[in-house]
């Protein structure tokens, strides 16, 4: 079993969640990492802490890594007796850090044992994906300098016209544009409106960091700030969701080509930029590169601690991002706590799971209509899929084939090194579950990584039949037709069945978000731009998937606010344009999120987390929505009819709002389930296409059970250990 204590060590998120707040001096020494946990150290650097009770001198202590003096890298922190330093040099693998006082004689009074890993990774997410396409000349960075796609850093300058109001090159050292702009930061500080932008790789992804800052004048550091940097980092995610095998072409939803400097995806990050928040990405953090919530949140624990490491701890970090980059906020946060204090996701999934479930009945449902010999209405259709419109099946079914093992990216992977099951059997297999291969172990039968989709016992279009909407023999011919995947995804007759160690580990580690873990305390901003009925994938019933979740696991949802708005105009739109309501609201919300996020720093009562986040939370700060001329509405059930929600498939066949039944307990087909009475020869019927039974959705799914960890590793074959701890001991034997 998982062992759930984490180790003694402080995470990064209490470092910037405390920063800048007056402390009273340390009452004995110690030591700390600031820019990472300490056994997720890379690139041999990490920014650290020393406590020295009595305001030690520094020329009385002594710091040694591995008996190397390292005393030189320390200056006075922020607060009071407290050392910084960057300690570089670190080998890969253990270190240990001492501290010695008395001018360094006697023994250690603080030890502190760093892991360093590469800057290349891997960390958590176990052995590095191959084939893996470097994509480095994609972003003007030219061919990469290793197989690991390392490139040199590049920075940029743009700047934004007051004519224009567009970015454009700017050179460090030629004169000033006459039409350059200025801005206001959060902190009331008027600045030329210059950006400066660093691309490199980290953990084998282009990395974006971005913010304000004027060529010639220091740039921020651990020690000390810069007036164009408001001390917030805003961490932006990609959406899509498509299998890895390559770097990517995008970086987190920022769209950096080398020769300019775009609006985002998102809608504000040019709001960002000159309201005065650093904006970081990677090509890793894009679902539609892969569709890997690991590989992201190792991503994002690396670039974080790299930028710390660089321009110093931030005061909390925001996630950021719509579509697949809800998902992975929501997974890193409920996985990863600490790497992001408060999300803002857009168009909201809790996880790639949830989101692929309706998609794939919608496929089968289609395919059963299709060879219906009734006749089916597009209202019964509807009905039966608990959509607004059934066009969102037809638009969708097959537009994300992520059981598929074709499902790579041409552009990026060959068809030379995809899986061909004739021609290619070890080929790359770019199905969710393979893409995850380290997770889920392989099946010996398959030899093929486990699946963990189910639809065994499914009694598709239950509540249909029951309210009168279809009839009884629609309704035993759509089950008896409704088939299932075969392992490549195609279409068959039998239903789907789970491999019950997927199950396991889709549960216990946190591939399906249950409301629990970080996510039961993190602030979150649930931003939905309504598009039900438009047959686009975005179906608003998600964000009531998420709530439903944090009720079950925690009795409440205290730390989720839903606010949904029209869909008006482009999420990124022109830069010189008009704002949309979408990106006019989401300034507003993340104004909240930030005196969301100040509120519960500045708070140093008692109480655990979760009441902190919930006492701190912003009046105003309520679930609502928006018209499209602005109007601001509270009350939920006049949000309601103007933004109904819809359901899925599952639900309209019994499954709890949770969504969380992968494979259903079964029971005998029961009469009493159904509103009309059924004669013995059609209970008869229902017997022979459930031989095995019909989900009983009053119990826990199969293999259904509580998150057993957070801060997992996983160093392949679907083992799974803690970080610094034992093997759980459920690895693919």
């Amino acid at each position: 079993m998982i062992n759930r204590k984490l180790p003694s060590l402080t995470l990064c998120a209490f470092a910037a969640l405390t920063a800048g707040v007056a402390s009273a001096a340390p009452r004995e020494f110690a030591i700390r990492t600031v820019s990472s946990r300490a056994d997720v150290v890379s690139g041999g650097q990490a920014l650290v802490e020393v406590s020295l009770p009595g305001k030690l001198p520094l020329h009385h202590v002594r710091i040694a890594v591995d008996g190397r003096d390292v005393t030189a890298a320390f200056r006075l922190g922020s607060a009071e007796g407290t050392l910084l330093g960057v300690v570089d040099g670190l080998a890969v693998g253990r270190n240990t850090i001492e501290l010695r006082a008395n001018r360094g004689r006697g023994r250690p009074v603080a030890t502190l044992v760093v892991t360093n890993h590469p800057i290349s990774g891997p960390i958590i997410s176990g052995p590095h994906q191959t084939p893996y396409i470097c994509e480095t000349q994609a972003f003007g960075l030219g061919a990469p300098l290793d197989a690991d796609c390392a490139v040199n850093t590049r920075v940029d300058y743009f700047y934004r016209s007051n004519i224009t109001n567009s970015f454009q090159a700017f050179n460090p050292v030629g004169p000033r544009p006459t039409d350059l702009a200025n801005t206001t930061t959060t902190e009331e500080h008027a600045v030329p409106y210059i950006v400066r932008r660093e691309m490199g790789t980290v953990n084998r992804a282009v990395y974006v960091i971005a913010f304000l800052h004027e060529p010639g004048q220091p740039l921020p550091d651990p020690w000390s700030g810069t007036p164009g940097w408001n001390n917030r980092l805003i961490y932006s995610f990609g959406g899509g969701c498509r299998a890895g095998y390559h770097q990517g072409r995008s970086v987190g939803g920022l769209n950096a080509a080398a020769s300019h400097l775009e609006e985002s995806q998102v809608g504000y990050k040019d709001h960002l930029l000159g309201r005065g928040y650093a904006v970081v990405g990677s090509s890793l953090n894009v679902f539609g590169t892969t569709c890997a919530d690991l590989i992201s949140a190792e991503s994002a624990m690396m670039l974080k601690e790299y930028f710390i490491k660089r321009f110093g701890a931030p005061r909390y970090t925001i996630g950021a991002g719509g579509s697949g980059g809800s998902m992975q906020q929501s997974m890193i946060a409920a996985n990863y706590p600490g790497l992001l204090d408060g999300i803002i996701p857009g168009r909201v999934y809790p996880d790639n799971i949830t989101f692929f479930m309706p998609l794939f009945d919608c496929e089968l449902l289609m395919s059963a209509f299709d060879k219906s010999a009734l006749s089916w209405t597009p209202a019964q259709k509807t009905a039966v899929s608990g959509l607004r419109d059934f066009n969102y099946c037809v638009n969708n079914g097959t537009r994300y084939p992520n059981l598929r093992p074709q499902n790579c990216d041409p552009l990026a992977v060959p068809v030379s090194l995809m899986y061909d099951p004739v021609t290619n059997r070890g080929g790359a297999r770019c199905t969710y579950q393979d893409n995850m291969v380290n997770v889920y172990g392989l099946d010996r039968g398959t030899g093929f990584a486990r699946r963990p989709f189910d639809n065994v016992g499914v009694q598709y279009g239950l509540g249909s039949l029951n309210a009168g909407l279809i009839s009884f023999e629609q309704f035993a011919e759509l089950n008896g037709r409704i088939g299932g995947h075969d392992i490549d995804g195609k279409v068959v007759s039998t239903r789907t069945v789970a491999d019950r160690q997927a199950l396991r580990t889709v549960y216990r580690t946190g591939r399906l978000t249950q409301g629990a873990g970080g996510l039961a305390t993190v602030p979150i901003i649930d931003l939905r731009s309504y598009l039900d009925g438009t047959g686009d994938v975005h179906d608003a019933h998600h964000s009531k998937i998420l709530r439903a979740r944090l009720l079950a696991a925690n009795g409440n949802a205290d730390n989720h606010v839903m606010v949904t708005v029209a869909s008006t105009g482009t999420l990124g739109g022109d830069i010189g344009g008009t704002d949309t309501p979408l990106q006019l609201v989401t300034r507003t919300i993340l104004a909240g999120m930030d005196q969301w996020l100040a509120n519960i720093a500045a708070d140093r009562s008692q109480g655990n987390r979760a009441h902190r986040v919930a006492r701190n939370k912003p009046a105003d700060l309520v679930d609502s929505c928006y018209t499209a001329s602005l109007q601001k509405i509270t009350d939920l059930a006049q949000c309601a009819q103007i933004y109904p929600y819809s359901s899925e498939a599952r639900i309209v066949a019994g499954e709890p709002w949770t969504a969380d039944r992968l494979k259903c307990a079964l029971k005998p087909v029961d009469s009493r389930d159904y509103v009309q009475q059924l004669t013995a020869a059609q209970l008869g019927q229902l017997r022979a296409i459930f031989p095995d039974g019909v989900c009983d959705y009053r119990r826990p799914g199969v293999e259904q059970q509580p998150l057993q960890g957070t801060w997992l590793t996983y160093p392949g074959g679907g083992d799974v250990r803690e970080l610094g701890g034992n093997d759980d001991g459920d690895r693919d034997d």
